[in-house]
């Protein structure tokens, strides 16, 4: 029969899910590929990252022996967890689909995983060891400088990147593109002029800012981001997503199955800087 589920329709089923499911996570994901992901091996859950402090360097007098230096580092556990989604897909559901449901399916775990992690990673933003910023206070230019000179204050190199909610970079969108700069409107031109041509900001003082809609808004319509290093944030991962596949005969359908194994954690606190804005649409 044309309709009879068999090995090949599931095979087939779960090429598409897998396939679309993965594509969408890599490209969702806004944090991912802003922080350092490590690998779990083996049979393991927790990946342990060395942290190493700053050594500093001596005038020597010529033939003198040089003092030895301790490397001592500390660590950072990482623990990992399950996190995944489930749906069922009945024959009937997937043999009526106008398109292909297998790929729908897909680009749904994908997007469920990606603000997952996301969530997950944009949560330590309060973590980090610097603060800035004020309830009720709109994100501008300055604060961003701000974060960069703490930074830099630091001996932290770059890149640094910077993570808002939208609605948090909306308001630094508006001092960008009109004349909230009464004084030096033409010194923000360019950036303000790929704001209203791409909706983007790009990078201001050196940072690239980036938009996350999974940034938790407070009841006061405040948000916390961040300016910071990609080692200050350390993310688990032990492989990638894993979809499966299990026939419920009993029911007609198919039940679909995507999980992660992922961790999160602050790994060098001094290397970010959270900031306290406003994300109410003024």
């Amino acid at each position: 029969m044309s309709n009879e589920t068999t090995s090949s329709t599931l095979s087939e089923l779960y090429t598409n899910v897998i396939q679309e499911a993965l594509f969408t996570f890599q490209e969702t994901s806004v944090m991912r590929p802003l922080v350092t992901t490590y690998a779990i091996n083996g049979q393991g859950k927790v990946v342990q990252v060395p942290v190493y402090g700053a050594i500093s360097a001596s005038a020597v007098a010529e033939g003198t022996d040089l003092a030895n230096t301790a490397i001592d580092p500390t660590a950072v556990n990482i623990t990992a967890s399950e996190i995944g989604v489930m749906t069922t897909l009945t024959d009937l559901g997937r043999d009526s689909a106008s398109r292909n449901v297998g790929a729908d399916i897909g680009k749904l775990f994908g997007d469920g995983l990606a603000k997952k992690v996301d969530t997950d990673l944009a949560g330590l933003f309060a973590s980090f060891s610097s603060d800035i910023g004020t309830a009720g206070s709109e994100l501008t230019p300055e604060l961003l400088f701000k974060a960069q000179a703490t930074l830099r204050s630091l001996n932290i190199p770059a890149p640094y990147y910077a993570v808002f909610h939208p609605k948090a970079c909306f308001n630094l969108k508006k001092l960008l593109t009109n004349a909230g700069y009464s004084t030096s409107s033409s010194a923000v031109s360019d950036v303000g002029n790929q704001a209203m041509r791409d909706g983007f900001i790009g990078k201001v003082a050196g940072i690239e800012v980036y938009e996350n809609a999974n940034i938790a808004i407070d009841g006061s319509d405040d948000s916390v981001g961040a300016v910071f290093h990609p080692s200050s944030i350390g993310l688990a991962m032990k492989a990638d997503l894993k979809i499966e596949t299990q026939r419920d005969a009993s029911i007609r359908g198919t039940e679909i199955v995507a999980t992660m194994t992922v961790g999160q954690a602050i790994v060098k606190t001094n290397y970010g800087v959270a900031v306290t804005v406003d994300s109410l649409l003024n």
